[in-house]
């Protein structure tokens, strides 16, 4: 057993595993490009009240899952690692003044976010999401580009059994209403209801309907459905939203008990399952509207809407549906020499052969040419290039170590011959 271990929750992603995340944040930076999405990177960790105000200090989020860091000094600012995108991304627009930026303005981040959660398949406490927020458009032209983005990542990664869950929560207007029923609703319910949950009862109510506990998950079978209880104005919005994804070809499924975890959202809600996987465990990523989320942090009143997917959950899909994903890629070739210690010959060979756009290693370790060799085929490498004593008249062994098969080559012609191998020709 090691001494030193990752962290619980945490794990190390290996060489060999780098090649599928790579490829999914190359298609994710792909799409946001082509849907007109400009890359941000916000700070790992944020004074706390950006996620207290921002996420809500009724969740799961902040209650239990926050990672605050310790000051180390009294009159030090609180700060936590962030355990979402959206509310530094949003803090970031107010302090750098995009409101006056051409709207919507459209941005998109990838990286790590950090939850004390208790770890399960598909569930760190290091994490990475693909965030994309669309700020300063009010219509619903854009929630429905947003869902149908997300929808076109999951299908271009390779799940085609993905689908997408739809809801409005309403806006200031009328939801207060609503939470009034909901409360009388889980008030005559009370004595069921566990103490966590009834401490939440009299804080927010509408966390409630996303609660884990399966006493909840009984009753809000019965509870008061937000969309009957809709002003005009979020009745018509999600109607249109509907009505875009329509036009767009996007099958979707209204949820009535969809209200996401974080206290921002307003009006569009959505979560992306795999078909026959709904539950909160199951989600992909969700997102949706959060009209006065730049307001509560500063600016002035202004909508935005986005999602976040979850990466480690897609390379879980994928390894479970059997995938063909991207594997690590070996050296095209190595260069390697029948003097053990001609280490410099190597090297500079390696490297103008790497000045040509090639993938190529040089064995540097001082050791027999048939140990230099067999490093090479175990490494997968095509070809190893054997320095010996043609080098002098500018020439070199190529050995095929697929084929078992070796040639005289001209140094001068290496580069072209092991670029259209490269290639395939």
């Amino acid at each position: 057993m090691p001494a030193y271990r990752a962290p619980r929750g945490t794990r190390d992603l290996l060489p060999a595993e780098r090649p599928a995340w790579r490829a999914l944040a190359d298609l994710a930076r792909s799409l946001a490009d082509a849907y007109g999405y400009r890359e941000i990177e916000t700070p790992l960790f944020e004074q706390v009240d950006v996620f207290e105000r921002g996420v809500g200090a009724v969740t799961d989020i902040i209650e239990k899952e926050l990672f605050r860091l310790q000051p180390r000094t009294d009159d030090a600012e609180a700060w936590a690692l962030r355990p979402e995108g959206t509310a530094g991304i949003v803090r970031a627009y107010v302090q750098h003044g995009m409101q006056t930026w051409p709207q919507p303005v459209r941005l998109t981040l990838l990286g790590p976010m950090f939850r004390y959660d208790r770890p399960q398949a598909g569930r760190y406490r290091q994490f990475w999401q693909w965030d994309v927020e669309a700020i300063g458009d009010a219509g619903p032209a854009v929630d429905a580009e947003i869902v149908e983005l997300g929808l076109r990542f999951y299908r271009e990664a390779g799940l085609e059994d993905v689908e997408v869950h739809i809801n409005s929560i309403g806006d200031p207007a009328c939801r207060p209403a609503y939470v009034e029923r909901l409360t009388a609703f889980y008030t005559r319910h009370a004595d069921e209801l566990p103490p966590h949950e009834r401490e939440r009862l009299a804080a927010n109510p509408l966390r409630l309907l996303d609660s884990k506990d399966p006493v909840l998950a009984r009753l809000n079978v019965d509870a008061p459905v937000i969309t009957d209880h809709l002003c005009d104005a979020c009745a018509e919005h999600f109607a249109d939203v509907r009505a875009h994804l329509d036009a767009l070809g996007v099958e979707h499924r209204q949820e009535a008990g969809l209200v996401r975890g974080l206290d921002y959202y307003t009006r569009t809600a959505f979560e992306y399952y795999r078909r026959g996987r709904e539950g909160q465990q199951q989600a992909l990523g969700g997102g949706g509207r959060y009209d006065g989320l730049v307001e509560l942090l500063g600016g002035r009143h202004t909508p935005g809407i986005g999602f976040a997917l979850g990466l480690d959950r897609v390379i879980l899909a994928q390894q479970e549906t059997d995938l063909e994903v991207a594997v690590e890629r070996p050296p095209i070739a190595v260069v390697v020499g029948a003097d053990p210690a001609g280490t410099a010959e190597r090297l500079r060979v390696a490297t103008d052969l790497r000045a040509e756009g090639l993938h190529v290693r040089a064995d540097l370790a001082v050791r027999k040419l048939g140990r230099q060799l067999e490093a090479a085929s175990r490494e997968g490498a095509h070809f190893a290039v054997i320095l010996g004593d043609e080098l002098s008249e500018g020439n070199v062994q190529l050995r095929d170590l697929e084929a078992a098969s070796q040639k005289v080559v001209a140094i001068d012609d290496l580069p072209a011959l092991l670029q259209r191998k490269s290639r395939g020709g």
